[in-house]
């Protein structure tokens, strides 16, 4: 799948068989207040979005939507296949790539400090990471997917042979040594190309500028003075803490049967700054406002995360930790992620007259399609994606 067709859709997961014998949804909503400018939230579509889960492309769904268009809160789904119990609609879930929000504005928050420049290559501040090879390769860079920086790779093999790795750990200092030893994917500033390993580096970078770990930053700066008490970086530890819904990976056997297998616990260390960020519901949509209002990042430089770079060849769709997309007419920020089991996004128009904040339990969070659930859900938040 290319990043204009994911950005567009806003999900990314791939529809797969599902067994049957579970609990019907438990659906809820809070009645939307109007607004004089836009339509207020469809209560109707956001219900028959996560209508009807389990199903066969994931097992549960939670979503907020709210601005000053009004709000609605809804879920669906199980708590676990097992026990059919309702989802828990303030559970925990693994972020996935919203985590690289956080990250772009620590980075940025840096930045407003003169602590670092985003002009300035990342090797001044790196230089026994970062070799000559990428000597012109700028903060802003990093931020932005316009580095050029290859991937760092990972367990390659069947979904099965990943599924045994689930535990294994990485360095962010091996991840960024084995992506430079090969040749760049493009000069930098030239193209974009979307991967984590330049979250990797800026993680780094933030610990190298502030002499302390990325996790105790995150908190320290963001999660703490916000107030997000269902928020954390886990590190090594691979379950999920706290109340949270089980996530589910669908594997095909050699017979054609699918089995749906519990991938709750899974090891996050290669995704460290660029994916390992866990969340509820409620904490990433007071993110979403405090960071759009200019509460996180303060100043000019916060309209790093609503500029798109401009590129010789291609068109760019990722800023510095976001993406831009057009639906329903408007303009949408917003940041998707999945781990195997969940699905997650952020969005928001950029006057916050709409936010959206979702966790989609997908079936095949890595799958090379769309989530069917996770789609439904965004159009019937904003609207249909303008045509191109």
């Amino acid at each position: 799948m290319n990043a204009r067709t994911r950005n567009v859709l806003l999900a990314a997961t791939v529809v797969l068989g599902l067994a049957a014998g579970t609990a019907a949804p438990a659906l809820a909503d809070s009645p939307a207040a109007v607004s004089a400018q836009h339509t207020a939230p469809d209560a109707a579509a956001l219900r028959a979005a996560i209508a009807g889960l389990p199903s066969a492309d994931a097992t549960a769904a939670l979503v907020r939507i709210g601005g000053r268009d009004g709000s609605w809160r809804g879920s669906s789904g199980v708590h676990d296949l097992a026990s059919g119990k309702p989802a828990d609609p303030n559970g925990r879930f693994r972020a996935g790539s919203v985590t690289k929000v956080f990250t772009a504005a620590v980075v940025l928050q840096l930045a407003s400090e003169h602590r670092l420049s985003l002009d300035r290559p990342v090797r001044d501040y790196l230089p026994d990471l970062i070799p000559a090879a990428y000597k012109h390769v700028t903060v802003r860079q990093l931020l932005n997917h316009t580095s050029g920086l290859p991937s760092s790779g990972g367990v390659d093999g069947t979904p099965e042979e990943v599924y045994q790795h689930r535990f294994d750990v990485y360095s962010p200092q091996q991840q960024v040594t084995s992506a430079t030893s090969q040749k760049p994917l493009f000069r930098p500033g030239t193209q974009q190309s979307y991967d984590n390993i330049g979250y990797t580096v800026a993680g780094l970078l933030i610990e190298r500028i502030t002499h302390d770990s990325y996790e105790n930053q995150v908190t320290r700066r963001i999660i703490n003075p916000l107030g997000l008490h269902g928020t954390s970086l886990p590190g090594a530890d691979t379950g999920i803490s706290g109340p949270h819904n089980h996530g589910y990976q669908a594997y095909e056997h050699a017979d054609g049967t699918t089995e749906l297998r519990d991938v709750t616990v899974w090891g996050q260390t290669g995704s460290w700054a660029a994916g390992d960020l866990i969340s509820t519901t409620a904490d990433l949509e007071h993110f979403t406002k405090a960071l759009f209002r200019g509460q996180v990042v303060r100043g000019p430089v916060l309209e790093e995360m609503f500029t798109l770079p401009k590129l010789k060849k291609g068109t760019a769709e990722y800023s510095a930790g976001l993406s831009a997309l057009n639906l329903g007419g408007r303009q949408v920020w917003g940041k998707t992620g999945s781990r195997y089991g969940y699905l997650a996004a952020i969005a928001a128009t950029r006057d916050l007259s709409t936010t959206l904040v979702y966790s989609v339990n997908g079936t095949d969070a890595k799958g090379d399609g769309m989530n069917a659930t996770a789609m439904k859900i965004v159009v019937a938040a904003f609207g249909a994606p303008d045509p191109s």
